[in-house]
């Protein structure tokens, strides 16, 4: 194990900074987690169109792919703390008219892609520029700690509180989701704004430099690096697997396995809990085993959890087999992002995580679109199996890495 891949042995600080970048970040997912669970049922009410449907969720990837690497090379740029709290507030504002719109019965399914598109390519600044901002507050070593605690605390917000609530609010009426959405960007930016950090300090930029040129030198910064350039070639191929199960999982709990919409819910529930889980376990596991290693064992144990999803007919092994595999997806994505952060140099952070990511997300919609033809052909098992396969060969490519070092 490299002194890169060393484990974070030390928790973060919640006061102060941290504090403050963890209460916006989960405020900021629960309200999320509401507009993301009342779109479909705001678009299904606007068209019968699957297409058009389709289209509201496909904006919420296309951003990453065509403004992705640009926000990765603003975001190092700029002051990041302004970044984030700006692109919050933007947003905010624009959900917050989304809403009145849906009050006055004046929304469209034209204005709902536009504002799931908007939205997105504001995230791409956003978190891009989170990303390299938490390094300057936490210290190195408490880095994994401060990415779990991150993680686990929005998963709880999205996943366990905010869901759940999504009937009860609608009962307000159609437009207090995104209302209410709108409080948690502002309540996050003014928090944000608040933070106090070091004036990053930055090597002049060379005369003639461009974006372009910015975005090129994280491309290839990434690219040099074996570890990262291994991790981010699994990542997309787990997430080409991810989208597959994803876009059908509703068919194979309802379909496969006969098990209704209260079956599909158990799972789905089940997946949230072994996701809060993997949250306490991830920097443990690193402890033990190094971060690579970490991750390599979580794809592993993945796959394993693919194949009985695929295999086996029975409710109840879905909903065990969504529980560890959330744990374990949880314990790579602390590792994966812990391991750029450590690795990459901090003026390039932006644009690093930003190429990782663009690259990354982009294999999803591939996934949904090989989930759904699959399924087509073979059967509704079939996509978790297509994704065990995936995550198989994201295993050995990690496999590669680790038996190299």
């Amino acid at each position: 194990m490299t002194t890169t891949e060393a484990v974070a042995v030390r928790a973060p600080a919640w006061r102060g900074g941290f504090g403050r970048l963890w209460t916006a970040a989960v405020l900021s997912r629960f309200g999320d987690a509401l507009r993301t669970a009342a779109l479909p049922l705001l678009a299904a009410s606007l068209t019968d169109e699957p297409l058009l449907i389709a289209t509201v969720t496909a904006c919420g990837y296309l951003p990453w792919i065509v403004f992705g690497l640009l926000g990765g090379a603003v975001a190092d740029r700029v002051d990041q703390r302004r970044a984030m709290w700006s692109a919050d507030v933007a947003r905010g504002l624009l959900v917050a008219a989304f809403a009145v719109a849906v009050a006055l019965d004046h929304a469209t399914i034209g204005l709902l892609i536009a504002l799931a598109f908007t939205l997105t390519t504001l995230q791409t600044l956003f978190d891009n520029a989170a990303t390299a901002l938490l390094p300057t507050l936490v210290d190195r070593e408490a880095l994994a700690g401060a990415n779990a605690r991150l993680m686990t605390g929005q998963q709880i917000a999205g996943g366990l509180l905010a869901t759940p609530l999504v009937p009860l609010i609608l009962t307000l009426g159609a437009a207090a989701p995104f209302a209410a959405d709108a409080v948690t960007y502002l309540l996050a930016a003014a928090l944000l704004a608040t933070l106090r950090v070091p004036t990053p300090t930055r090597d002049p930029r060379p005369s003639g430099s461009t974006l372009r040129g910015d975005i090129s030198e994280g491309i290839r910064a990434l690219w040099r690096d074996r570890a990262l350039r291994a991790l981010c070639t699994a990542t997309a191929l787990t997430n080409v697997g991810m989208g597959a199960l994803i876009a059908t999982l509703v068919l194979l709990a309802t379909g496969w396995l006969d098990a209704g919409t209260g079956g599909y819910a158990a799972a789905m529930t089940s997946y949230a809990v072994g996701s809060l889980v993997g949250g306490f376990v991830a920097r443990r596991l690193a402890d033990r085993t190094g971060r690579i290693r970490a991750v390599l064992i979580a794809g592993g144990v993945q796959t394993g959890a693919l194949v009985v999803m695929g295999t086996v007919r029975s409710l109840i092994a879905l909903t065990v087999a969504l529980a560890v595999f959330g744990l374990m997806g949880m314990v790579w994505n602390v590792n994966q992002v812990t391991l750029m952060q450590q690795r990459a140099p901090a003026p390039m952070l932006g644009r690093i995580s930003s190429a990782f990511r663009t690259l990354s997300i982009g294999a999803a919609p591939i996934g949904a679109i090989l989930g759904g033809a699959v399924a087509t052909a073979w059967g509704l098992n079939t996509p978790a199996l297509l994704a065990a396969a995936v995550f198989a060969l994201a295993v050995m490519v990690l496999t590669v890495r680790v038996t190299d070092t």
